[in-house]
């Protein structure tokens, strides 16, 4: 944080709790002073050490460096929201539009959950060329080619390109702890058509409502959108969800069944 680094102590505790609320187990601040350093941590920090990390993060005198220990992932989500509240909250951005493309995604997470791996965007998103030979020795080292477009802080979009050959699909899949037979059940169709010279393609979706969000100054999409809904997914303005035409049901062929009084 640019000349951060004469926080008050409730005001560092404050951030402290922000990046605990994001994920984080705590937070360590640096104020880069004319003598070093203090903080917590300011201690074990000899001096090349001390060099090493203003030098990293190219800072000066006055700045305040915020730090996060932990898991890759939980640390880099927690710095991020931390990032963007110091930058909403402290006005660093001013009128700013600042734009950046996010690119070279990982392809694919271990899942803590079911203990495999699972894609981080999808499982037919292409691995970067190069980095192909890593596929099955180091699989969390491939890169997608996956995209998003942000603006401050706020994603507008994301896409990919996707996997267009039936061989490279099936070793992902493989990867991915699907079955042949299961991938042939559920995507089989998508296999088919692989065979017949599918091209490269993929593409990007766009949020317009997040752009109009952006540029009216607004901090939820709720505000712009035509029919904005409710936490409980109802729409104020045409009355939705609400009962449906019988009729209508049955042409479709559903059945309600009300649950028991």
């Amino acid at each position: 944080m640019p000349q951060g680094a004469g926080l008050s102590r409730r005001e560092v505790q404050q951030l402290e709790d922000a990046a605990r609320a994001a994920g984080a187990q705590g937070l360590l601040p640096v104020h880069l002073d004319r003598d070093g350093s203090r903080g917590p941590v300011s201690r074990y920090l000899p001096p090349d050490r001390l060099a090493a990390l203003r030098e990293r993060f190219a800072a000066a005198e006055g700045d305040l460096l915020l730090l996060v220990a932990g898991d890759p992932r939980r640390s880099s989500l927690a710095l991020g929201r931390l990032r963007l509240d110091l930058a909403r909250s402290r006005g660093l951005l001013g009128d700013r539009l600042a734009f950046v493309w996010v690119m070279e995604f990982p392809l694919l997470e271990h899942s803590q959950e079911s203990g495999r791996m699972v894609a981080v965007h999808h499982p037919f998103t292409a691995p970067l060329d190069e980095d192909l030979p890593l596929l099955e020795q180091s699989p969390l080292r491939v890169r997608a080619k996956a995209y998003d477009l942000v603006l401050n802080g706020v994603e507008l979009g994301g896409g990919s390109i996707r996997i267009h050959q039936q061989e490279m699909q099936a070793r992902l899949f493989q990867i991915l702890g699907i079955s042949p037979e299961q991938a042939l059940d559920r995507f089989g169709f998508l296999l088919e058509a692989f065979r017949y010279g599918a091209p490269p393609h993929g593409g990007i979706a766009l949020g317009l409502d997040r752009a109009v969000m952006m540029l009216a100054g607004q901090e939820t999409i709720r505000e712009v959108i035509a029919f904005p809904k409710t936490q409980s997914a109802a729409d104020l303005m045409t009355g939705a969800p609400s009962a449906v035409d019988p009729a209508a049901l049955d042409e479709v062929h559903i059945q309600l069944k009300l649950p028991p009084p």
